[in-house]
């Protein structure tokens, strides 16, 4: 039986900070599936399986921007954690800010944590290695 492969929903605007995320999960050698949403409403439908998501998969782990397009990763947040069927996937809010507001509104919208992105390239690469490692690697997770 081959390993679990893990699923992480990558909700960036960035595509510099994707194709980053994506180096950092690919460099840590470990099975796991990236998935990426360019703003909330499509982070949305890809939780709630609309349109051309209708087949994706529930994510085990969300990686969630603040400042996006359309709809914000605070909305999305507060959204996820309303719903009955998402509330239960972990949310760690990957953002640029470091206001004391942000960081208590997402934790008041019941992220699973908080972390800024470092600008050196070697610490954000860093700091998703270890998202991936603490989150995938260690913690239990629900299966449903």
């Amino acid at each position: 039986m081959g390993a679990y492969v893990a699923k992480i929903l990558l909700v960036e605007d960035n595509p510099g900070d994707v194709d980053l995320v994506r180096e950092a999960i690919d460099h840590n050698k470990v099975c796991n599936e990236l998935y990426v949403a360019a703003d909330g409403i499509e982070a949305m439908a890809f939780l709630n399986r609309q349109g051309k998501f209708a087949d994706a998969p529930r994510p085990d782990l969300i990686l969630l921007d603040l400042n996006l397009p359309r709809k914000d990763g605070r909305e999305v947040l507060a959204e996820i954690k309303a719903d009955e069927q998402l509330r239960r996937i972990p949310v760690v809010v990957l953002t640029t800010s470091k206001q004391e507001e942000d960081i208590l509104r997402a934790y008041n919208l019941n992220a699973n944590c908080y972390v800024t992105k470092p600008l050196d390239l070697d610490q954000f690469l860093h700091v998703v290695k270890s998202i991936d490692s603490f989150w995938l690697g260690i913690v239990a997770l629900p299966t449903e």
